[in-house]
């Protein structure tokens, strides 16, 4: 049985070894010493998302974006106060389909607020449109 888990460190990318624990009250990274607690969303972009996607161990909630888009707006401090929620249990992650449009067409995404979960560097469910911060509680955890 595996008893560690592969979390991608969101300043400098290198992958870490952690071992699988209920909880953590400190894990930083081996090689920049950053802290892997962090729960503020990395901004992901063509250079980081298939590396940092495919290769964390942890799900990893990715809001599709754009600057101009007003529910986008509206939802990213829920986004960000429920990614407070689960430090080391699901990593969140956002990327501008205005900067990144290959990445959002592979994707399919058609609207936006568009929110993906990932797991095992695999597309699990995705939701649409802005939620609020109980409703992104549930869409995630069920």
């Amino acid at each position: 049985m595996n008893n560690k888990i592969n979390v991608v460190c969101k300043k400098c990318m290198k992958i870490n070894a952690l071992p699988i624990k209920e909880s953590y009250t400190k894990a930083n990274c081996g090689s920049c010493k950053s802290p892997l607690l962090d729960t503020k969303p990395i901004e992901l972009n063509s250079s980081n998302f298939d590396h940092f996607i495919s290769h964390n161990d942890l799900p990893v909630v990715v809001d599709f974006w754009a600057p101009w888009c007003g529910p986008c707006k509206m939802m990213a401090p829920t986004f960000e106060k429920v990614a407070e929620r689960f430090p080391l249990k699901i990593i969140f992650a956002k990327l501008n389909t205005q900067n990144e449009e290959m990445i959002a067409r592979r994707f399919g995404i058609s609207g936006i607020p568009t929110m993906i979960l990932f797991k095992n560097g695999k597309e699990s469910k995705r939701i649409s449109g802005a939620l609020d911060e109980l409703s992104m509680i549930n869409w995630i955890a069920h």
